[in-house]
């Protein structure tokens, strides 16, 4: 649509494309981000003939929202970047960028148009990063520094050589500003996270892949083949082992403070995904749901212009329709859904009936306890058989102190 909106039909269709636009974060300058900044005119234009009162400008849209929802202010740090620029947001200093619009219209449902209403959007801060919000303490204690110290170098040195591999600051900065792919019960520190997914690429790259990664081969056949993997005592490290002769690298990372991460897979820029776990609840049942589900997102979402997906398992269900398709995906990769509905186990909270579904599948008994315990919402059940304490100990170069 390049001519003035005249109907009802053209100026849905306008906001249609504008949503999906802004989903796609496009770069200034760009032909998309032109097309953003020329809809958006077209439908102001639109609605200040048909119904000049009908959007709220910005600001307005966001404080119904947190009234709404009863949010603080610091509840919108995830989405619009730092306690800073959330203040001077709702001050009416700053205007939004197109990263932080996708996030509010992403995760609090703020529609597009009220967002874009009265402007478009200014020019991201690509080279604003605050670089003393990262946990340099941290990852110098862990060795992320390839033991250089931190008395003998400035923390912004060591820091942006430890993302250069990622790109330059401008590419780090805009890609922290995409929060559209985190699921968690809470919010997660943005700058820690960044750090632990820089961590992640930096040691698969480590990784000589035994075959180039092949676009499409990960499928629920050959996520039900990995899973075939977890009868053994060994299984979490058969399944790396398994994905990397398939090009995809699988690197076990202990999560960040105040991250609370379980896994994560890693997509744009690369050649290849990137899988990302931490075994934060060192359980069997856990390792084989987590790996599941970030392969489905490979499966379901790779090459769809995602840069990553976070997942914190705390949050068990989730709104995003993406996290909902990796959750189906991951359930019947692990357990189909036809054998679950007619096994005893569907109903018989008992050891006897999880060993009996798991000989049947070939899988471990802990991956049955674990489907029982969550169908049940009974964490206390089955414990004993879900595998406690048995998965860090299949990666023994990984430091879990």
């Amino acid at each position: 649509m390049t001519r003035v909106i005249k109907t009802e039909g053209e100026y849905q269709n306008a906001l249609d494309e504008i949503s999906t636009l802004i989903d796609r974060d496009p770069d200034p300058g760009t032909p998309e981000a032109d097309r953003l900044e020329l809809l958006t005119l077209l439908v102001e234009n639109y609605e200040s003939t048909e119904f000049p009162k009908r959007t709220p400008d910005p600001l307005e849209a966001i404080r119904f929202r947190m009234d709404q929802q009863g949010l603080k202010q610091r509840d919108l740090i995830p989405f619009i970047g730092s306690a800073s620029k959330v203040s001077e947001v709702l001050s009416g200093k700053r205007t939004l960028t197109l990263s932080m619009m996708r996030a509010l219209n992403s995760h609090l449902g703020i529609p597009a148009a009220a967002l874009l209403h009265g402007g478009s959007a200014t020019p991201e801060d690509s080279d604003e990063i605050e670089w003393d919000r990262f946990p340099v303490k941290e990852m110098a204690t862990r060795g992320w520094f390839n033991g250089t110290s931190l008395n003998t170098n400035k923390p912004e040195r060591l820091l942006r050589a430890f993302f250069a591999r990622i790109g330059s600051p401008m590419q780090v900065a805009a890609l922290m500003k995409r929060t559209d792919t985190t699921r968690s019960a809470r919010s997660l520190n943005t700058y820690a996270l960044e750090a632990w997914k820089a961590r992640i690429i930096n040691r698969a790259a480590e990784q000589v892949p035994k075959a180039p990664y092949k676009s499409e081969s990960v499928d629920l056949k050959f996520m039900r083949e990995i899973v075939q993997l977890s009868w053994s005592s060994t299984g979490p490290r058969l399944a790396q082992e398994f994905l990397r002769q398939h090009g995809i690298p699988l690197v076990i990372e202990p999560h960040l403070s105040h991250t609370h991460l379980d896994g994560a897979v890693i997509m744009k820029g690369l050649d290849r995904p990137i899988i990302g776990m931490t075994i934060r609840h060192d359980r069997i049942d856990n390792f084989w749901y987590c790996l599941m589900h970030e392969l489905a997102h490979i499966s379901l979402h790779y090459e769809q212009g995602f840069t990553h997906f976070f997942d914190s398992f705390d949050l068990k269900e989730s709104k995003d329709q993406r996290e909902q398709e990796a959750d189906k995906l991951a359930q019947e990769a692990l357990i189909p859904k036809n054998v679950w509905s007619k096994s005893p186990a569907k109903s018989l909270p008992s050891p006897e009936a999880a060993e009996h579904l798991a000989k049947r599948l070939r899988i471990h008994p802990a991956i049955v306890a674990g489907r029982i315990r969550h169908e049940a919402h009974s964490f206390k059940i089955l414990s004993q058989m879900v595998g406690q304490g048995k998965v860090r100990s299949c990666f023994n170069d990984v430091s879990w102190s």
